[in-house]
């Protein structure tokens, strides 16, 4: 019950945020209704995630005050315009394309995405747990946030956070992306065991541990 209050209430601040722009911790206590201390607790922790910046800005007479706003990675939180313009093209996509020519299409994105950021790193020969590790930095810079863990002679893959959610609710072929690039930089096929999609906390894929040549092959 705290941790959903706790949760609650930052999502209280972020939408205040969102709707007033820049706010003082006094400005969020009123409008969340409740003491500026517990406004300072939650902002500290919002912005140890990101979510949330500051600078101090002058105000009349007298000490700059301290604002805080939504950081781009904090509006994202929120679905917004461009969010909606991504769904009507996809849906006229969908429209006119066959279904598998749909597919084939987040499928080859995802394979020039994957192409494009092992072109900067050397993968040949690298075993499964740094090309693990590769596979997290790629998909963090495109919004995901995963774990891995080993459990026997297979690694599970978890999506902690993913920036697709939204969409796929409509469009689940978007789940092609992030499932070929763990597929092409890893070089062995990622099968997928759970999905938000179908209710469950978290995607995770599964892939086996094969030992990986000198060619990447």
């Amino acid at each position: 019950m705290g941790d959903q209050g706790t949760k609650s209430t930052r999502e209280r601040v972020l939408y205040i945020l969102l709707k007033q722009n820049r706010c003082t911790i006094n400005d969020l206590a009123i409008a969340v209704d409740i003491n500026p201390i517990s406004v300072r607790h939650h902002i500290t922790k919002l912005e140890a995630k990101g979510l949330v910046d500051s600078e101090e800005e002058r105000h009349g007479v007298g000490r700059p005050r301290r604002v805080y706003f939504l950081t781009e990675e904090g509006r994202e939180k929120f679905p917004t315009r461009y969010m909606q313009l991504t769904t009507r093209l996809l849906q006229q996509i969908k429209v006119n394309m066959p279904e598998r020519m749909v597919d084939e299409l987040f499928s080859d994105m995802a394979k020039d995405l994957a192409q494009e950021y092992a072109h900067s790193a050397n993968l040949d020969g690298l075993p499964m747990e740094e090309r693990l590790d590769f596979v997290k930095d790629i998909l963090a810079r495109e919004g995901f946030d995963i774990e891995w863990e080993r459990e026997g002679d297979r690694y599970h893959i978890r999506e902690v956070s993913c920036p697709y959610f939204h969409i796929g609710q409509d469009h689940p072929e978007v789940c092609r992306v992030d499932q070929t690039i763990i597929s092409s930089v890893l070089n062995v096929p990622a099968k997928k065991i759970k999905c938000v999609l179908n209710g469950d906390s978290h995607c995770t894929y599964v892939v086996q541990d094969f030992p990986i040549s000198e060619n990447g092959k």
